[in-house]
C-alpha cells in the first residue's frame, strides 16, 4: 500500500511557509522536537518519543561460535523494523527501499564505529562469544525515523545488562542475576545520527524534518556523531549537489545536537538507576502513569491552607448579627395545618372537617336505599347498567365489608323454565329440517 500524496496545494503551501522560515508546529529551523526516553523494567528495553515518531528497542544476547576470521570479538547485530501499525505505507513482510537503507545506515552507524568493545564480549577465543542483537520497531511515523532509531539503539545498549559468566577448565558456567549482578556493555562513545532537509536546490535547510516536510525535500543529509565532534558517518540522499559550506554549517549544528541529546541519555539512565536502587516503581507503566485516557479531565487547582483560622476568625469579627429573623409567607390550603413558633394552631380545624366529612358519608338517602332493597327481593340487582338509576354505596375505611348478591328461588325456577323452553324449541326445528330432507 502506497502512502497517500500531498495535493499541490498542500505543497506549495509548505514550501511557501518554509520561504518565510515557518514551520507547521512553530519550531525554528534548527529547533529539534521533543525527546522523552522511558525504560522498560527489563535491562535493555527502552522507548524514544521525538515529537510522535516512536521507536522500540529491545537489545537480547546469546552464547554463539565467533566468525572465523575474528576469532576474539563478539558480534553485533542490529534489525529495524516498519511495521503496518505505525504507517498504512508500510507493507508486513516485505523489506522496502527505505528499510535496507535505514538499517544499513545503523550498521554503519553504530557498528562499523566500534562504539561497543566487542573483544570484552569473547568468553573463550575460537569457541564461545556474545552474540549481541538490537531489535528496533517502529511504533508510530512522524518523520526523521533514522534519528529516533539511533537514539533508541544507543540508549538500548547503555542500559542493557548481559549475564555474568566463568570459565572453569573447558566448562562454561552461566550464572543467573539472582547469583550474580548481571555486567554492563563495555561502551566507548555514543554516535547519534542528525538528519538535515534541503529545500529549492539546498537554498533552505531544517533539522530534524517532520513526515510532511519529507515529502516536500529535495534531498537529505545524515551525519552521525559523537559528543567527542567525531563524525562516525555521512550519507547523502535525494540527488543535491551541497557545498562544502553547507556541510561544515551542518556539521556544527550536529555537534550542538548531539552534546544535548547525550546529556539526555545520561540523565535517563541516571533517574532509572536511581531509582532501582531505592526500590521505587519503574517500567513503562509508571511512565505513563500521569497520563489520564478519559472524557472528563479536571486540572487539579491549587488551594492555600496557610492561616486559614486567621482569616476566619477576622471574617467571624467583621460580620454583623442579622437584626430579626423573618418568617416565611403562610399559604393556607383546605386540608393543612402547622405547627410551629408564632404561626397559629390550626389542627382543631383539621380534625373537625374531618368529622364532617365522615358524617356525610355514614347518612345514605332513604329513597336510595329502599330502591336497593327493592331490587334485591326482586332478584334484579344490577349496579352500574344503563337501565337502572344509579345507584352507589359508600364505605368508609373503617366500614369496609365484603358484599355478596343472593339470587332468590324464584329467580332460579325461572331462568330453568326458560332454558328447557329453548331446548325443546330446538328439537322441533331439528326434526321438521329431517322430514323435509326425506
Amino acid at each position: 500500500m502506497k502512502e497517500t500524496p500531498l495535493s499541490n496545494c498542500e505543497k506549495r503551501f509548505l514550501l511557501r511557509a518554509i520561504e518565510e522560515r515557518k514551520r507547521l508546529d512553530g519550531r525554528q529551523c534548527y529547533d529539534y522536537r521533543n525527546i522523552r526516553i522511558s525504560f522498560g523494567s527489563d535491562h535493555g528495553c527502552c522507548i524514544v518519543e521525538l515529537g510522535k515518531t516512536r521507536v522500540l528497542g529491545q537489545v537480547s544476547c546469546e552464547l554463539v561460535a565467533p566468525k572465523p576470521n575474528r576469532a576474539t570479538e563478539g558480534i553485533l547485530f542490529f534489525n529495524l523494523e516498519l511495521s503496518p501499525m505505525a504507517s498504512p505505507a508500510f507493507e508486513p513482510g516485505r523489506q522496502s527501499e527505505l528499510l535496507i537503507k535505514l538499517n544499513r545506515l545503523l550498521e554503519r552507524c553504530l557498528r562499523n564505529s566500534k562504539c561497543i568493545d566487542t573483544e570484552s564480549l569473547c568468553v573463550v577465543a575460537g569457541e564461545k562469544v556474545w552474540q549481541i542483537r538490537v531489535d528496533l520497531h517502529l511504533l508510530n511515523h512522524n518523520g526523521n525515523i533514522i534519528d529516533a532509531a539511533s537514539i533508541a539503539a544507543i540508549a538500548a545498549l547503555c542500559h542493557f545488562r548481559r549475564p555474568d559468566v566463568s570459565v572453569q577448565g573447558e566448562e562454561v558456567m552461566l550464572y543467573t542475576p539472582e547469583e550474580r549482578d548481571p555486567v554492563p556493555l563495555s561502551i566507548h562513545h555514543m554516535p547519534i545520527c542528525v538528519s538535515f532537509a534541503f529545500f529549492q536546490e539546498g537554498t533552505y535547510l531544517l533539522v530534524d524534518p517532520s513526515e510532511q516536510e519529507e515529502r516536500v525535500m529535495d534531498g537529505l543529509l545524515v551525519i552521525a556523531m559523537n559528543k567527542h565532534r567525531e563524525i562516525c558517518t555521512i550519507q547523502s540522499s535525494g540527488g543535491i549537489m551541497l557545498l562544502k559550506d553547507q556541510v561544515l554549517r551542518c556539521s556544527k549544528i550536529t555537534g550542538v545536537k548531539v552534546a544535548e541529546i547525550t546529556e539526555l541519555i545520561q540523565k535517563a539512565l541516571e533517574n532509572d538507576q536511581k531509582v532501582r536502587k531505592e526500590g521505587g516503581k519503574f517500567g513503562f507503566a509508571e511512565s505513563i502513569s500521569n497520563q489520564r485516557i478519559t472524557a472528563f479531565k479536571i486540572e487539579q487547582a491549587p488551594v492555600d491552607t496557610h492561616d486559614v483560622k486567621e482569616q476566619a476568625e477576622e471574617i467571624i469579627a467583621k460580620a454583623s448579627p442579622p437584626s430579626e429573623v423573618m418568617a416565611k409567607p403562610v399559604l393556607w390550603a383546605s386540608g393543612t395545618a402547622q405547627i410551629g413558633e408564632g404561626v397559629e394552631n390550626s389542627w382543631g380545624d383539621f380534625e373537625e372537617s374531618e368529622e364532617e366529612e365522615d358524617e356525610d358519608v355514614d347518612e345514605v338517602p332513604q329513597e336510595e336505599s329502599t330502591a336497593v332493597e327493592q331490587s334485591m327481593e326482586t332478584g334484579d340487582a344490577r349496579i352500574g347498567t344503563r337501565n337502572q338509576k344509579t345507584e352507589t354505596i359508600v364505605l368508609t375505611d373503617s366500614e369496609e365489608e365484603d358484599v355478596i348478591i343472593l339470587e332468590p328461588e324464584e329467580t332460579q325456577k325461572k331462568r330453568t323454565e326458560s332454558s328447557s323452553k329453548q331446548d325443546n324449541v330446538s328439537k322441533k326445528s331439528m326434526s321438521k329440517k329431517k322430514k323435509k330432507a326425506v
